[in-house]
């Protein structure tokens, strides 16, 4: 049975990976700052802390066998304001952990990466690993610096690193009064009969993948032999904000009120994701259509957000 540590886990991706996880057998100990009554539940281990503090990271990773690396501490539509901080946490953290890893002999290291924002405006679609990247936000430069040092790891010392490019992930647990996740704040303001903001005229094109996928996708990660170091975790398809609200209102029932705004500079106008790579290494496709997503996930805010 493999000892897993993932790191910043007491959020919507950790408590949907962490129960995959558990469920199938692992023992997994998340090290956050916040605590979550879901790890005790799930019988899970907390620690407490983050990845700043190197003395934690040297007793937290001893006897791990894989490390699933997504703590952050900045959002996308936020990085810009504070870039120094976002590579004080982000990026210096990281390599306060890979060199842990190091000193531990950690078998592996899954990163949660950011398909959505390291390519930027893409040359082609679907976009593939092998697309340049040039990403807009400093969120998407500090994903991308984190998977170069990944990289550097990889070479210099052995270490088996493998950075997942995750597209717009959804799902439950996800945050309804949050800045991040147009889903699942656009399900509850329809189902509260409250105005959708939009940043531009709806038109940018997104590539949304569900939760459920998502955990599957790592598990079938920590337990590859080997793994290239960078693959795309999407849908593989895209659908734009105004085709996303007509399929809210197709299973709500409810026809939201929209409220244009001015668009964002950091806003790519299309993103999907290739996922061949995924395909074949891990033998992993998305099983869940937008559509069920969306109903699995107006399900969830229905019981416990309203």
């Amino acid at each position: 049975m493999k000892n897993i540590l993932i790191t910043g886990g007491s959020g919507f991706l950790g408590r949907n990976v962490i129960r995959k996880l558990v469920s199938t057998g692992y023992h997994v100990a998340c090290l956050d700052r916040y605590e979550a009554p879901f790890l005790s539940e799930l019988g899970a281990e907390f620690i407490s802390g983050d990845i700043s503090e190197a003395n934690l990271l040297e007793t937290a990773l001893a006897g791990r066998d894989v490390i699933i690396h997504m703590a952050c501490t900045v959002l996308p539509q936020m990085s810009n304001s504070n870039p120094v901080f976002d590579v004080e946490t982000n990026v210096a953290g990281s390599l306060h952990l890979l060199d842990a890893a190091v000193k531990n002999r950690v078998g592996k290291v899954i990163f949660f990466s950011s398909g959505g924002t390291i390519y930027g405006v893409p040359q082609q679609v679907p976009i593939a690993e092998s697309h340049p990247t040039n990403p807009t936000c400093s969120y998407g430069i500090t994903k991308l610096a984190v998977e170069k040092y990944l990289r550097m790891y990889r070479n210099f010392y052995g270490l088996n690193t493998c950075s997942l490019r995750l597209a717009n992930p959804y799902g439950p647990y996800q945050r309804v009064k949050a800045i991040q996740g147009a889903i699942p704040v656009f399900c509850y303001k329809t189902l509260k009969g409250e105005p959708i903001e939009i940043w531009g005229d709806g038109s940018v094109r997104r590539d949304f993948i569900y939760v459920g996928d998502v955990a599957d996708a790592v598990e079938r990660a920590v337990e590859a032999q080997e793994l290239p170091q960078e693959i795309n975790i999407g849908s593989g398809q895209a659908v734009s904000l105004n085709e996303l609200l007509e399929l809210i209102a197709e299973v709500t029932g409810i026809c939201p009120e929209r409220r244009y705004q001015a668009g964002r500079a950091f806003d790519v106008p299309v993103n999907m994701l290739d996922i061949t790579l995924a395909e074949k290494c891990l033998r992993w496709r998305p099983a869940t259509p937008l559509a069920i997503g969306l109903e699995k996930t107006v399900e969830y805010i229905r019981r416990e957000c309203l």
